[in-house]
């Protein structure tokens, strides 16, 4: 399974002593000055705008902010995790803008070519011959000129009609559109250009925030609120790394089962002790991982990190323990049964179960409802689609065949395209059906397999969807199957 995340339960800040509810403020808040610094530095050092210091980044924080070796050992690697995160996203917005450009300039050469033909027309009218492409929408029936749309028809009685109130306007508004369209890309590449040679900095309580104490109304009335929302924001959370060398896994965190006390020395000095820190969902594997910690005899060899997340919600602190699971030694990964498929689209689940020897013996679909849903609601929403198909999976025997699909670039390449198919790409909750149906399926013991996505639906189309008698997203959930088979 790897590292996971394991949360507490809330830990209410009127249960706990008042001076360590002012002293772990003051090590949220210090800790993360240290974070920032640690990034801003280094992030002026490549930009040139600093020359780099003969210090190293670890001892001049604990110079400045007057950090011990393990929570400025923490601070460095999350600034260090933080700059990697800035060059995986930078790839990202690169290849989306590069997909931005392309779609620029595939609508300027179909704009292009709609302004060509109507010129063409208008040229012919000056020479007093109408003529007309066959394949255009403008035709001349008769002694009528005729314009017709998908759901209309423009009738024109006379050539004079036709060139003044169609013709012109359409030409005009036609240039019109091509020069906004060159503004466009030109306004791409240049920001494309940036992205590539500038190093980009981070906005630490997010630009939203940032830019809300001015354009949103709650905050206009009342900065105090805006103060208190940004602080939270920007000094909130904690991450300190763990040593497989330390007697539990963490030099700074000291968690005992037997009584649920959670033990750490604050950067003041304060040694703070959280009473009833239990977790709900994964008690027994910070329990097993700690335990093991502790009975190891070399630590430096056998011994695993354990890190600790503390977290301030304003009532109440949430704690998160990082631990690294192993995974199950149950999992159903053998297909000596056959498989299930599983194609995803915006609004269901299309499953597709398959024998051994590839037959498709059973296909349905698990419709679901996402439009004018919070993020939260949708996560819900899916991951009760999900219990069903990972539970019809266990029932059956069979692990699940999914595809891995890249929308992040689908979602940008498209702008000019139909409206009702945009908005549905732009609710395709792809990441969150993943992430549900693969956390499903660890917990109940079920492999996923996933496969190229290349061609699944047209297969499924032209090979399958009349034989078997199903949609094209179930004869597709049906490809997926035989080619994770």
């Amino acid at each position: 399974m790897g590292m996971k995340a394991i949360f507490s339960n809330r830990l209410y800040k009127h249960k706990i002593d008042p001076d360590f509810v002012m002293s772990m403020t003051h090590t949220l808040r210090v800790f993360n000055q240290a974070k920032h610094f640690r990034y801003q530095a280094e992030v002026r050092e490549l930009r040139g705008s600093k020359a780099k210091s003969s210090v190293s980044i670890h001892q001049r924080l604990k110079q400045r902010y007057g950090l011990n070796d393990y929570y400025a050992n923490s601070a460095v690697q999350e600034g260090r995790a933080l700059l990697s995160a800035q060059k995986e996203l930078k790839k990202v917005y690169i290849g989306n803008k590069k997909e931005q450009i392309s779609a620029v300039k595939r609508k300027i050469k179909a704009t292009k070519a709609r302004l060509t033909t109507l010129q063409k027309i208008k040229g012919s009218f000056v020479k007093g011959t109408p003529m007309f492409n066959k394949t255009s929408r403008e035709q001349q029936k008769g002694a009528f000129f005729v314009v017709t749309y998908k759901h209309s028809t423009r009738l024109f009685y006379c050539a004079y009609d036709f060139e003044h109130q169609y013709l012109d306007v359409n030409i005009k508004h036609l240039k019109s559109r091509l020069g906004q369209l060159n503004f466009k890309k030109d306004r791409y590449e240049k920001q494309l250009i940036q992205l590539t040679n500038k190093v980009t900095g981070v906005c630490f309580g997010s630009k939203k925030l940032a830019r809300g104490r001015l354009t949103q109304k709650t905050y206009h009335a009342n900065l105090e609120r805006w103060q208190k929302d940004w602080e939270a924001a920007r000094y909130g959370k904690m991450t300190i790394s763990g040593r497989k060398d330390a007697k539990s896994g963490n030099f700074v965190f000291h968690y005992r089962p037997e009584t649920h006390t959670l033990t750490f020395k604050a950067i003041d000095q304060c040694v703070i002790r959280l009473a009833d820190v239990v977790f709900p969902y994964g008690q027994d594997h910070v329990n097993r991982a700690i335990q093991t910690q502790m009975n190891l005899k070399d630590k430096k060899k056998y011994g695993k990190p354990i890190g600790w997340s503390l977290e301030d919600h304003g009532d109440y602190y949430i704690v998160k323990c990082l631990i690294d699971v192993p995974a199950t030694p149950y999992l159903n990964t053998s297909t000596s049964t056959g498989m299930v498929g599983v194609d995803l689209n915006v609004n269901h689940l299309a499953v597709a179960n398959v024998n051994d020897i590839g037959q498709c013996v059973d296909a349905f679909t698990l419709p679901f409802n996402l439009e004018g849903k919070t993020s939260g609601q949708q996560t819900k929403i899916i991951e009760a689609e999900v219990i069903a198909l990972v539970d019809y999976a266990v029932k059956h025997h069979k692990p699940l065949a999914i595809e891995k699909l890249d929308t992040t670039r689908s979602k940008v390449s498209r702008p000019y395209g139909n409206r009702k198919a945009n908005r549905q790409m732009s609710q395709f909750a792809y990441q969150k059906m993943i992430q549900a149906i693969k956390s499903r399926a660890e917990k109940m013991g079920v492999a996923v397999y996933v496969v190229n996505p290349a061609y699944t639906s047209q297969i499924g189309k032209m090979k399958y969807m009349k034989r078997l008698g199903v949609s094209i997203h179930m004869a597709a959930a049906y490809v997926i199957a035989r080619r994770a088979m």
